[in-house]
């Protein structure tokens, strides 16, 4: 397993507006990644912000978002992670995709879904976790509120080992409760022994929630290794390093002892 890297991408979203978001990352991502890169990450339902206007904003899988993904990872040459709003034999899911210049590699439809903004009223939740691979890395797809849930995230053990190496939380987090935010991506990592990513927004969406952005990384011994300023709008390149995974996996192997 070589070391990944990874690109998160912390910036403002247009509400509703599927135009202007796509112009925006892609200027960002132009502007931005002018290196080799493994992966790049962007904000839950990153073409329209959060909204529950499922009816007016849903797209096939094989939309034109999904499309200009599939032309982003061609001109970069990397896979993204971003979620998106998908009609399918009539159900609405957020679903979390990782797209390569190849089209879809792998999808998660959100298991939890927001209550508190009646998320779950207007989309289907997810039935299955999905543990997809790139460059020898396990990673389990994770969209937001999925970030309060320890066991639905727990990371099991599978013939001795673990079964995921990179937890990814793609959100819109609002800034008041970001430091729960933070403090989840901390103890997940820790937990689970294994490095953690969380993506946010910053800026505010059409209902006048402000959202503060504090994307990180968090490596498997809890130490926040990268973390984008609040409420600045950044693509920030990160590299994974193999060794601190195997490195808690030899010297510290809680996980072996796990419930």
């Amino acid at each position: 397993m070589q070391d990944l890297i990874v690109g998160l991408v912390q910036t403002k979203q247009f509400w509703e507006d599927k135009s202007k978001n796509l112009d925006h990352f892609e200027l960002l991502l132009d502007e931005n990644i002018k290196t080799p890169i493994d992966l790049i990450l962007l904000p839950e339902m990153f073409n329209t912000s959060f909204s529950m206007n499922v009816k007016n904003l849903a797209e096939s899988i094989d939309g034109p978002s999904i499309n200009w993904l599939i032309d982003q990872a061609n001109k970069h040459q990397c896979q993204i992670g971003a979620t998106l709003i998908i009609k399918e034999n009539d159900n609405y899911y957020n679903r979390f995709v990782i797209i390569s210049a190849s089209g879809l590699q792998s999808s998660y439809n959100k298991r939890h879904l927001f209550r508190m903004a009646h998320e779950n009223e207007s989309f289907r939740s997810g039935e299955e976790r999905v543990v997809f691979e790139i460059k020898g890395w396990r990673i389990l797809l994770q969209v937001c509120y999925d970030l309060r849930f320890p066991v639905f995230s727990r990371n099991r053990v599978i013939d001795g080992k673990k079964e995921y190496d990179l937890s990814v939380y793609l959100a819109n987090w609002p800034e008041k409760r970001a430091e729960i935010w933070k403090v989840l991506l901390q103890a997940r990592a820790i937990e689970n022994q294994s490095y953690s990513i969380g993506i946010n927004r910053i800026g505010k969406d059409g209902n006048e929630i402000t959202y503060s952005g504090d994307s990180m990384v968090v490596d498997p011994w809890g130490k926040i290794v990268e973390q984008c300023q609040p409420h600045q709008e950044i693509v920030k390149i990160v590299t994974l390093k193999r060794q601190t995974l195997d490195d808690i996996t030899v010297r510290f192997p809680a996980f072996l002892d796990a419930d």
